[in-house]
């Protein structure tokens, strides 16, 4: 039991780690946090799409993701296209005041964070070579204790984003003035376009 605890707690460390950082997926959750727009069912895709990779490099196919490095260049194009025009519709956001309404107004429907959700987890390629490879790889390393590792990794996925998610809500009086959402979709549309164009060049 001990080793499977100490699996599991490598596996959290590891994963807090890698996902504790500024990026698209991250930026996503934080508005939607901020807006507290479907934020239940952001905070679960991430969550669970982090779950299902984790346990995908666990089993193995972190390996046919190594061996397949063509699927991983399209996903980069693809992905890093749509980052481009996802940070350019922030910077479209952020040069038009009445666009910026914190109280509620030109919210996003369901379906379209569901679907951009979805798009910034699995059209990343970071996601297969670093939660599929990478902590595929790691897990592995702990024999008989893999599948606590991974346990870990994913608990982190879930703790981090509910945190995200559910805390922006602190952020709400700050972000009652445009002028704060102006600010925030600048940044957003910055580290999007940056993130996209530098995706596209290693690919």
């Amino acid at each position: 039991m001990r080793e499977a605890l100490i699996a599991a707690l490598a596996g959290f460390g590891t994963g807090l780690s890698l996902i504790v950082a500024i990026g698209a997926q991250n930026a996503f959750v934080l508005r939607q946090g901020i807006r507290r727009e479907h934020v239940a069912a952001v905070v679960a895709i991430c969550a669970t799409s982090d779950a299902v990779l984790i346990a995908l490099g666990i089993g193995g196919v972190g390996t046919v993701v190594k061996a397949w490095p063509t699927a991983v260049t399209v996903a980069a194009w693809i992905g890093g296209a749509f980052l481009v025009c996802y940070g350019l519709l922030a910077a479209r956001r952020a040069m038009r005041p009445g666009a910026l309404d914190a109280s509620g107004a030109a919210s996003t429907s369901l379906r379209s964070a569901v679907l951009t959700c979805l798009a910034m987890t699995w059209l990343n390629p970071h996601v297969y070579l670093d939660t599929v490879l990478l902590l595929g790889s790691l897990a592995n390393g702990y024999g008989s204790g893999h599948w606590w590792f991974g346990a870990g990794a994913a608990t982190a996925s879930v703790v981090w984003f509910s945190g995200l998610g559910f805390g922006a809500r602190l952020l709400r009086r700050p972000f009652a003035r445009p002028g704060s959402w102006r600010a925030l979709d600048g940044v957003i549309a910055v580290t999007m376009t940056v993130l996209g164009v530098a995706m596209v060049a290693r690919a």
